[in-house]
């Protein structure tokens, strides 16, 4: 779940982003699909008060018991092998020592350069875990953006000027996930109508559905048609009548109404 951090976002409210996403990253000891596992910027000024805001916050934040045993143990696991690589810097963790099945807030860093040549570093840490990618410039990030691959969901950090004047990147975010967030955390997944809880392969094996909200149920059925049938037989979902008051496209309009 990449967030990408733009400029003029980042000049503007570089330390208030940083604790809003500290608290998406440890919540609920980062045990969630839609965690923001990798946050995506320009190395500059603004990149590093982030970096700063963001280390302190997570230096605050208690390890806390995960899920499962198991859970515990690949994060651990996973962590080590993410920090143990040459190019990677230990940014943050937490200054409280973590107990047995409990996960320590952790933030990392890494060029932009070393991200794309080390695929180590794409794979997940599913935990209270982040890594910073330090771009060389937008060019760089619009690479990195191109190499992910499919997501749940894709956030973009930036003000209306961020996303006018890099269509390339917009463009290259969109097309690799399911949810695309302007200035908010993917975590937190809401149960309505317009949401879509899927995404390009490998987050889904099919990104036409959601697992999330009244559509995830198209997940489970099999259209069928029913061609010259009497109505005093049909389903009670196709009666002309309609019994069921269900919404219901009728000569391609969407209707309650009987036929």
């Amino acid at each position: 779940n990449p967030v990408f951090l733009l400029p003029e976002k980042l000049k503007q409210s570089a330390t208030e982003v940083a604790k809003q996403y500290a608290g998406s990253i440890t919540l609920g000891v980062g045990q969630f699909c839609t965690n923001p596992g990798l946050i995506i910027g320009v190395e500059g000024e603004g990149l590093d008060s982030f970096i700063n805001a963001l280390a302190a916050e997570v230096k605050g934040v208690a390890p806390a018991t995960m899920l499962h045993s198991g859970i515990a143990k690949a994060f651990k696991q996973n962590r080590e092998k993410a920090l143990s690589q040459g190019e990677v810097t230990t940014v943050a963790e937490s200054t409280t020592t973590a107990n047995e099945n409990q996960g320590t807030p952790t933030i990392a860093s890494a060029t932009g350069k070393a991200f794309l040549n080390n695929p180590v570093l794409h794979q997940e840490v599913f935990g209270p875990y982040s890594l910073v990618i330090k771009c060389a410039d937008a060019a760089e990030m619009l690479v990195v953006a191109q190499k992910l691959e499919g997501q749940l969901t894709a956030t973009l950090m930036a003000t209306d000027n961020d996303v006018t004047s890099n269509e390339d990147l917009v463009d290259a975010v969109k097309n690799i996930c399911g949810r695309f967030i302007l200035n908010n955390v993917p975590t937190g997944v809401e149960v309505c109508l317009s949401m879509h809880h899927g995404g390009p392969f490998p987050a889904t094996t099919d990104s036409r559905f959601s697992s999330v909200g009244a559509d995830g149920i198209k997940r489970f059925a099999r259209p069928v048609a029913f061609q010259n049938w009497s109505n005093a037989i049909l389903p009670a979902e196709l009666k002309n009548e309609n019994p069921l008051g269900i919404w219901r496209t009728v000569n391609n309009e969407l209707t309650k109404a009987s036929v």
